[in-house]
Parts: C-alpha cells; structure tokens; sequence
C-alpha cells in the first residue's frame, strides 16, 4: 500500500491484508457491483449474491468467461485495456464503476443480476435443474 493510504481511507473504506471471505462479502445488502478478474469461481459467487460485475480478466479462460458475462449473460461492463501495454488505466476504472454505480445501463445490471440470483438459487432448489441433473448424474455412476 501506498504511505499514508490506510490512514487517509480509513474512515471510507475497510483493507483486508490477507483472505477476506467473499461469499459473505458479495452477499451482504451493501454491496451494490463487484470489481473482479472474472474467475470462474468469483462469477458464480456474484452471480448467486444477485451482484452485477466490472470485468477485468487477467488471464486464461478469465477472458472467455468476460465475453460470456458482458456480451451472453449481460451481467458485467468491460474494462478497456490499453492498446499498447495491456493495462487499465484509473480513469477507466473509475468510469466503469461509476458507470455500473450511477448509470441506467448500471440500474439495469443490477435488476437483471437480481433475478439471474433468483434463477441460481431456484436451480438448486429441491426440484431444481442443478439438483436433478447431479441427481442424475449419480444415478448414471451408479
């Protein structure tokens, strides 16, 4: 961290210098959009806590799984890379997540994020697709 950083944001903010739970974090009711490398673990983690995504892929399937969230499932606004280094620059992420925070197209983000939520979860219901289809699966194994 920068000198002085966690003085300055303190009163703002909270920095957790090691594993923070994510689950419980993306899950709590102040949580309005979620920053995230796209791994395939953190999208579903957002997608069953109903938050819309700013997508910053890394590396490997981390882009595959951006173009699925922005261009298919219309849940995350891209971050623009530099044409020449590859890199975010702050502005840019700072006007996506204002874009995602203040915007229309981010309103609707979060309402559409909301009910891709309630989908998830109804998936893995009693009766849910996700429960048959391992409950098949088992089946099939066995």
């Amino acid at each position: 961290m920068p000198e002085g950083f966690l003085e300055r944001t303190k009163e703002r903010g909270m920095v957790v210098k090691s594993w923070a739970p994510q689950v419980a974090v993306l899950s709590h009711e102040s949580v309005a959009g979620f920053v995230t490398h796209c791994g395939w673990n953190s999208v579903l983690e957002a997608v069953v806590a109903g938050v819309p995504m700013v997508a910053w892929p890394l590396y490997a399937e981390q882009h595959l799984n951006k173009t699925i969230l922005v261009e298919s499932m219309k849940m995350a606004i891209p971050l623009e890379q530099g044409e020449e280094d590859g890199f975010v620059s702050a502005a840019e992420l700072e006007k996506r997540v204002r874009e995602l925070m203040e915007s229309d197209r981010g309103r609707e983000l979060r309402e559409l994020s909301w009910k891709m939520r309630e989908m998830a979860l109804a998936a893995w219901g009693n009766l849910g697709t996700s429960t048959t289809a391992l409950a098949k699966l088992v089946e099939v194994w066995k």
